[in-house]
């Protein structure tokens, strides 16, 4: 198994994209942590999937724009496991205003979720690794609009390019201790973030006619790039984005 006796903590564990990585790397042997701060009844029934089948899971409460919870949810992995390996800082938001009306309000809580819980998620994870040794891993759900405008969503497409820079940055700070930093840039992913445009046809086609593949990724595609990253099969990769997005940003509608 690429990941057995490996302790990763994902944040918002519970759904989504974050569900499906949760389940993966579960799947190859990992120990897993899962980050939620609602719905404790689905993380609870998470759990128990995962050691119905054999593997080792635990989940807990915390609100990831707050550093106390974030160090808290390392101390989670470390009482429960003996040690953190991998941290994939995946919670994200979004609220679908422009410039023009977003409220400062709504700046803050996409940039806090997004954003601000990636630089103190990390901060906290790194220390973890260099008290313990041995380096590690910090993987970031980016998306393609960390470097693909999306007019319409500027607050997530500014949080995620901070999230770029991070991971550029961040990377390179660590990278004496042997801690390595990846985003993962997704494309349009069939999760509950996209339900209204699933749930409408002509969206959909013009969607699915944009994506050079013809189609949305499904979360498990999104989850098996994060367990190979995981695995230590890409252990010369850091500071970089590795995108998974059907070639959306790659498409043309010609002359």
């Amino acid at each position: 198994m690429l990941l057995k006796d490996r302790t990763i903590v994902v944040t918002g564990g519970n759904s989504g994209i974050g569900e499906a990585i949760v389940l993966a790397a579960a799947r190859e042997g990992a120990n897993v942590v899962i980050d939620y701060v609602a719905h404790p009844d689905e993380a609870a029934a998470l759990v128990q999937r995962i050691e119905q089948v054999g593997g080792r899971a635990v989940g807990i409460q915390a609100d990831v724009s707050k550093s106390k919870d974030l160090h808290a949810m390392v101390r989670k992995a470390v009482d429960a496991f003996g040690r953190l390996d991998v941290l994939v800082n995946n919670a994200g938001i979004e609220n679908r205003t422009g410039l023009l009306d977003t409220t400062e309000a709504d700046f803050e809580k996409v940039m806090a979720v997004n954003m601000k819980s990636a630089f103190f998620g990390s901060q906290a994870a790194a220390k973890q690794f260099i008290a313990q040794g041995g380096g590690g891993l910090i993987i970031n759900i980016s998306s393609v609009h960390e470097d693909w405008p999306m007019p319409g969503n500027i607050a997530y497409c500014v949080s995620k390019g901070g999230i770029r820079m991070l991971t550029r940055t961040a990377a390179v700070e660590l990278g004496e201790h042997g801690i390595r930093m990846i985003n993962v840039a997704p494309g349009a992913v069939s999760t509950p973030i996209n339900a209204s445009t699933e749930a409408d046809p002509e969206k959909m086609k013009r969607l699915d006619a944009a994506i050079p593949l013809g189609r949305m990724a499904d979360a498990d595609e999104i989850a098996d790039v994060v367990v190979f990253l995981a695995s230590g099969k890409a252990g010369y990769m850091t500071a970089t984005t590795v995108t998974v997005d059907g070639g959306i940003t790659q498409g043309s509608v010609g002359l």
